[in-house]
């Protein structure tokens, strides 16, 4: 009995889409498809900031911050995934699980921090353009990042440390296709309160903290843009922009919220519907933020426009002059 009682499972087995199990070789093409819009998308921002050099600037580092973030964090589930829905390969050890539920939880925080902080940076660039060198330098730089990282670094590791502590002795199926927090805690032995506060402060110091300054962030550029401007295309433009922006970062929280919360409140949410919201919450935002970001930011677009015609220029170049030593 006392073997019994101290048992914990060291493996666990994804059941992720359990009503499509039938068709999960099916559902490898979308995400397939997503995973390499992903890394084509935002490697290609990298490369044109990088190549750019009056693209070397805070507001673009952070955008830089943001691709390498989006990259890693799908990086973190959707290979292993895809592994196991077409080759079945749905194990992963405890210790697995929980470096899995660490990485993928402490990106996506990073995430919301980066977004909180390109926020801030946009207001100080517009509602106080003439303190901005003064305001912005690299001491601050760091101090942000630093600031980033701990939180994130201390809140996550808190996260998987009380989810390590708990044992598991009944069932060892995981409702997901990834280590969600509240998808592994919910299969304990122990008492999860503690887990399931971890989880709600997760809830009120990103979510509760981020959004309303964000958005207060934004009601404040757009207040000064629409002051500056002429009711023209200007109002228009800086309103669809700061709107788009809005929306989006609404999609991400809103989504990442309800995926934490469904646990923890015991909202019934089906299996299938809550597997595919948490990986929303992932692939989402790695995929548009390129467009939000990259394709909708002229300078960007030029600087890729710039090196695209470098590149054709050079390629133009070395076929003419063999053409060209030929005739002499």
């Amino acid at each position: 009995m006392l073997e019994a009682w101290n048992f914990s499972h060291s493996t666990f087995v994804f059941r992720g889409f359990p009503a499509l199990q039938e068709h999960r070789r099916l559902l490898a093409l979308p995400f397939t498809a997503s995973y390499l819009s992903v890394l084509l998308g935002n490697s290609l921002l990298l490369y044109v900031i990088c190549s750019v050099e009056s693209l070397h600037s805070p507001m673009y580092l952070l955008i830089c911050m943001l691709c390498v973030i989006d990259i890693l964090v799908v990086t973190a589930i959707i290979p292993n995934m895809l592994l196991g829905l077409l080759f079945d390969w749905d194990e992963i050890s405890l210790a697995g699980c929980l470096t899995q539920m660490f990485f993928t939880h402490f990106l996506s925080s990073l995430e919301s921090t980066l977004l909180l902080v390109m926020a801030l940076d946009r207001y100080v660039a517009i509602c106080h353009p003439l303190r901005y060198t003064e305001i912005v330098d690299s001491s601050l730089f760091m101090k942000q990042l630093l600031f980033t990282l701990l939180r994130s670094g201390s809140i996550m590791g808190t996260l998987v440390g009380l989810a390590d502590s708990l044992r598991f002795c009944s069932s060892n199926l995981i409702q997901h296709c990834y280590c969600d927090h509240m998808a592994l805690v919910s299969l304990a032995c122990d008492s999860t309160e503690k887990n399931t506060a971890a989880g709600l402060a997760v809830i009120i110091c990103f979510v509760g903290v981020d959004i309303p300054l964000i958005f207060f962030s934004y009601m404040k550029i757009l207040s000064a843009v629409l002051r500056a401007t002429a009711p023209d295309e200007d109002r228009w433009k800086a309103f669809h922009t700061c709107g788009t922006h809005l929306i989006i970062m609404m999609c991400f929280y809103l989504v990442g919220s309800v995926t934490f919360l469904s646990h923890n409140l015991n909202i019934p949410i089906p299996t299938d519907v809550n597997t595919f919201m948490g990986l929303m919450y992932i692939l989402f935002p790695a995929t548009v933020n390129p467009i939000i970001y990259g394709v909708r930011t002229k300078e960007i677009r030029n600087g890729f426009f710039r090196i695209f015609k470098l590149r054709v220029q050079t390629v133009m170049t070395v076929k003419v002059a063999p053409a060209g030593k030929r005739q002499m």
